[in-house]
């Protein structure tokens, strides 16, 4: 499982699980580097974003709705962000794989290069790096919702909602026989998660 996700929701979940189920979890691994699930012998990986073809099944858990946010210190020094070409003049904080943000606008779907401050491949690293203070990140609500609520980030760019709809999903490999703990655990978190999306916060209710 990503390690922010496997860190702030899925981790504290488990020993619930263990009681209704005992000694169904052998191992839980975190970790923000994608694995071969057949070659490794893991039994179920949590991932998010748009899933590529694969020969693996997918159950989809929840929605993971991002924002783009940033901590009031930085606009008050910068100002905030008007339209998506203005990224040009902010600093950004992103995942190594997100380097490119698609936005949906009145004229279609812009696609645009981010000018970079902080790049990394741990999304906990952006979420620090947001609440103390530096430039602008995209991040999915379940990790800021907090930091939303009590004002330590606002939402930029509300009227230009990013373009890719992601989701938060439970992948195996495909084969005849699915271990019942996999099955178990991916209705366990289904019930967890739910509809709306997880953990989610309108932005448009928080604060300024």
């Amino acid at each position: 499982m990503p390690s922010s996700l496997g860190q702030q929701h899925i981790s504290p979940l488990i020993p619930a699980f263990l009681r209704e189920y005992p000694g169904r979890v052998r191992r839980s691994a975190q970790t923000d580097q994608i694995v071969d699930l057949v070659d490794d012998g893991i039994d179920l990986a949590i991932r998010i974003g748009a899933l590529k073809d694969s020969t693996l099944v997918a159950r989809k858990l929840a929605t993971d709705r991002r924002v783009l946010c940033a901590p009031p210190a930085y606009l008050a020094e910068h100002g905030a962000p008007r339209h998506p070409a203005d990224r040009a003049q902010h600093e950004c904080v992103i995942l190594a794989d997100q380097r490119d943000w698609a936005f949906v606008t009145p004229t279609g779907v812009i696609d645009m290069r981010v000018s970079e401050r902080l790049v990394t491949d741990n999304a906990e690293v952006i979420r620090a790096a947001l609440a103390a203070g530096i430039g602008i990140g995209l991040k999915s609500t379940w990790s800021v919702a907090p930091l939303l609520a009590s004002g330590e980030l606002v939402t930029v760019l509300d009227d230009y909602p990013l373009a890719q709809t992601v989701a938060i999903w439970a992948v195996y490999p495909s084969r005849a026989f699915v271990p019942p703990k996999t099955l178990a655990f991916i209705e366990f978190l289904t019930v967890q998660f739910g509809e709306p999306p997880y953990r989610d916060i309108d932005p448009a209710r928080v604060q300024r």
